[in-house]
């Protein structure tokens, strides 16, 4: 780049979404790793995400994961059981108690396995695309009107 164009992109703005790749912030989330640097944990617990990162500072208090990660535990693992037991009961007819004490483990398990992960991938989505307070901006909640207006 020469130098006329780097004074014409720092006059008008840079690509701002260039320097947070989705992809590769969705993964760091997914690998409890700080989506910003890669090098710090994104979690202090099971499902808490840490206020800041250690190894580079950033703000992750105001995330807004949400219900998101459940939902789409639930969507995937849905999908996934249900094939599974569909798929399971065309070569083998079992009993339903049967069927109900494989699949209701395997379910319980396979979603406590997959939540972190989500979430980490939500909260980098989130961070990416400069959601929520990741832009620099407070997250504040808009003050509602007056009901007579």
């Amino acid at each position: 780049m020469t130098a006329n164009q780097t004074n014409v992109t720092m006059q008008f703005g840079a690509d701002e979404k260039a320097d947070r790749p989705l992809g590769r912030s969705i993964k760091r989330g997914m690998l409890n790793q700080c989506p910003a640097c890669g090098s710090g944990k994104l979690f202090r617990s099971y499902l808490k995400v840490v206020d800041n990162c250690a190894a580079c500072g950033e703000d992750y208090h105001h995330h807004r994961a949400d219900d998101l990660p459940a939902y789409l535990v639930i969507l995937i693992l849905g999908h996934v059981l249900v094939g599974g037991f569909m798929a399971t009961d065309l070569v083998f007819v079992l009993p339903a108690w049967v069927h109900f004490a494989i699949w209701a483990p395997i379910g319980v398990v396979t979603s406590l396995l997959c939540l972190q992960p989500i979430k980490g991938g939500v909260v980098g989505l989130q961070w990416a695309l400069r959601m929520h307070g990741f832009d620099g901006s407070e997250d504040a909640p808009q003050p509602l009107g007056d009901a007579r207006d």
